[in-house]
């Protein structure tokens, strides 16, 4: 079974992480929360509090199909912190995977080194950190450049989403989530 794992970080943007589980798992994606801490009880940057389906440790040499970063400034500064998370992410791209980035956390693969040379988007404001780390910035709602796809923010939560189920269970199966959920 393809699998995901979308990392829950404390001030995390709830509508991005959310709709990302959401649509993967619609799209058939077994896709698991992983809390960047050792409790897996988050708050979100907006007090919503959620139950990760792991701690972080649980995840530790575990390779997924893809790993995903909702953005937020909070839980992207909580994400940036985690030292041990930018091994995780080399070993995903390393390995052939997928890394996704949204809102303000393609910062944080700007600065692990993983965006140098890439086509790349963010939250606006974020811009700078992404060509310091080597990216060519682009306006577009989502991007993709080879094994790694930014977005933009909330709004394109969707659209971001969608475009990661295509990349990870093909065209067919992305197209029904959206219509079902009326995206398409």
């Amino acid at each position: 079974m393809t699998t995901a794992h979308v990392y829950v970080a404390p001030g995390f943007e709830e509508v991005e992480m959310i709709t990302i589980v959401d649509v993967l798992r619609r799209a058939g994606v077994e896709t698991t929360m992983v809390a960047l801490t050792s409790s897996r009880a988050v708050t979100g940057a907006h007090d919503i509090t959620i139950q990760a389906d792991i701690a972080f440790d649980a995840a530790d040499g575990v390779i997924a199909d893809a790993i995903i970063l909702p953005g937020g400034g909070p839980g992207t500064a909580a994400l940036q912190q985690k030292a041990e998370l930018t091994p995780r992410l080399l070993a995903h791209l390393n390995a052939g995977k997928l890394v996704a980035a949204l809102c303000a956390a393609p910062t944080v693969l700007a600065r692990a080194g993983i965006l140098s040379g890439r086509n790349a988007t963010c939250f606006p404001g974020c811009e700078e950190v992404l060509r310091e780390g080597g990216a060519h910035v682009t306006a577009a709602n989502v991007v993709n450049d080879g094994q790694v796809t930014t977005s933009r923010g909330a709004g394109t939560a969707g659209l971001f989403a969608l475009d990661l189920a295509r990349q990870l269970v093909g065209e067919d199966a992305a197209r029904a989530v959206g219509r079902a959920m009326l995206y398409v």
